[in-house]
């Protein structure tokens, strides 16, 4: 599909979504998958989420720092997931100019500061464990938000530039968006300029916002282990590794996802392009889902409040 716009250097006022390239004929069979996902994932945040607000005994910082990071899944899914459906079942491609970039820059917004909600929530379990006379007075009230302030303004300037970068291109060829979402590098490759800039930026953002995030994560339950490796009772041990359980699944899941995402996408040709545009969808969408389902069943408190809330 080529728009017929542009050999006269008309500018691009829209862009046209076409998701899956080799898959036109096929691709709506997803949204079998996907819209129960999305049913899912809204869902389960929002029972978590009210059951945080309703049950006094969750307004603790740890609790505070999940809200935070349901409200984040809430937002990324609700910006990627509908615009993709709506493709599939009424073959709405159209996206506005102005549309496009501000999908491109919640998702590349939002997601680090996922990634860096998790960074604090490493260091919340990291204090418990190895400072736990200490925890009251290190995470309070005023610790989480002076962190949401850190999760938002870091990632906030640190990703800005990204979408700037790509809006101030010049779109006078083709306005077809071989992906589902508006991600930066499918849409600049349309534009008539250099977008080695693009490039460049988005690759050192990436790797030093989620780099420096994953590593710090790491550093941190390295310290975690030791400590508990260091305990003499069982008990102690078991106890201190359940209350890291849930995190380390969400993590784990969160940036497995994303780093198999990054190389299929730099694989280029020996991986059929349909496979990182699917994984980078799943990825705005199976942990929004995942979260707050894992931190419900192994969280003792939370299934609790979630069983009172039911009841009343």
């Amino acid at each position: 599909m080529v728009s017929p716009l542009n050999n006269t250097g008309t500018q691009v006022t829209e862009f046209l979504m076409i998701c899956f390239p080799g898959m036109q004929d096929t691709q709506h069979w997803l949204s079998v998958v996907l819209a129960p996902l999305l049913v899912l994932a809204l869902g389960a945040n929002v029972v978590l989420l009210f059951t945080i607000h309703q049950d006094t005994s969750l307004h603790e910082p740890m609790f505070y720092l999940l809200a935070i990071l349901s409200v984040l899944d809430v937002i990324l899914c609700l910006t990627v997931i509908p615009k993709v459906l709506l493709i599939f079942w009424f073959n709405m491609k159209p996206i506005s100019f102005v549309g496009c970039f501000l999908q491109m820059f919640i998702m590349n917004t939002f997601l680090p500061m996922e990634s860096s909600t998790f960074l604090v929530m490493a260091y919340d379990r990291y204090v418990a464990i190895c400072h736990p006379l200490r925890y009251p007075s290190i995470i309070t009230e005023q610790f989480v938000i002076n962190a949401a302030i850190f999760i938002v303004f870091r990632n906030l300037l640190a990703t800005l530039p990204t979408p700037v970068l790509a809006a101030r291109l010049n779109y006078c060829a083709s306005n077809v968006v071989e992906n589902c979402i508006c991600a930066n590098i499918s849409v600049a490759k349309l534009s008539c300029g250099d977008i080695h800039l693009n490039k460049l930026y988005q690759f050192v953002s990436v790797w030093c916002l989620l780099g420096s995030d994953l590593v710090l994560i790491l550093l941190s339950y390295c310290f975690i282990l030791r400590v508990v490796m260091c305990q003499q009772s069982g008990g102690t041990v078991t106890k201190a590794l359940s209350t890291c359980g849930s995190h380390l699944i969400l993590i784990l899941f969160f940036y497995t996802l994303l780093l198999v995402f990054i190389f299929t996408n730099k694989a280029g040709k020996k991986i059929p392009s349909e496979v990182p545009i699917l994984l980078n969808v799943l990825h705005h969408l199976i942990p929004p889902a995942l979260n707050p389902i894992v931190y419900g069943v192994r969280t003792q408190e939370i299934k609790q409040g979630i069983i009172k809330l039911f009841k009343h």
